[in-house]
């Protein structure tokens, strides 16, 4: 895992990434988490971690705007769990999907970094594809249209004229 970057967070509310040297915002540390950092935030006083308090202050904001990810029933599910003696297997359940989804788009991320790669290739293999059920089909309609020998028909020579008899 990556280690974790140090965030300050001093009296006047505001938030210091001692990484790069410079103030930050919530939306900048989301941005940071998005992208795959772990950061760990301090009070600068106190040195208690709020790493925590921070994390669900970015969750809430981003709440407010566009389409929630945690619908009203969800969190209405999840604070009835807050005390519940099976409150711990929540979180395990919790983590463990989400775990399987960021797993499931990672592969898919590789697919497609593959497709994009080689663009033509799905369309090579589609286009094979295509002309074996085209053959196919052919084949199929050339031997339905084609006239099989009747037992009549296999007596005569080849090269009698039709509806001459033998004589």
């Amino acid at each position: 895992m990556a280690e974790e970057r140090l965030i300050r967070k001093y009296a006047n509310r505001r938030l210091y990434d001692a990484q790069d040297s410079r103030h930050v915002t919530l939306d900048d540390l989301r941005k940071l988490i998005a992208a795959g950092e772990r950061i760990k935030v301090i009070d600068d006083k106190s040195g208690d971690d709020l790493t925590r308090s921070i994390l669900l202050q970015i969750i809430a904001s981003q709440e407010q705007f566009g389409t929630p990810v945690l619908s009203t029933q969800l969190l209405e599910a999840i604070i009835r769990f807050y005390g519940n003696p099976i409150q711990q297997m929540l979180t395990t359940y919790l983590e463990r999907s989400i775990g399987g989804l960021l797993r499931q788009q990672n592969v898919m991320q590789a697919e497609m970094a593959k497709v994009l790669e080689t663009p033509m290739a799905p369309l090579a293999e589609m286009t094979r594809q295509n002309m074996e059920m085209w053959a196919k089909m052919q084949a199929s309609m050339l031997s339905a249209f084609s006239p099989t020998p009747s037992a009549a028909e296999a007596d005569k020579p080849p090269n009698s004229p039709p509806g001459r008899k033998r004589g």
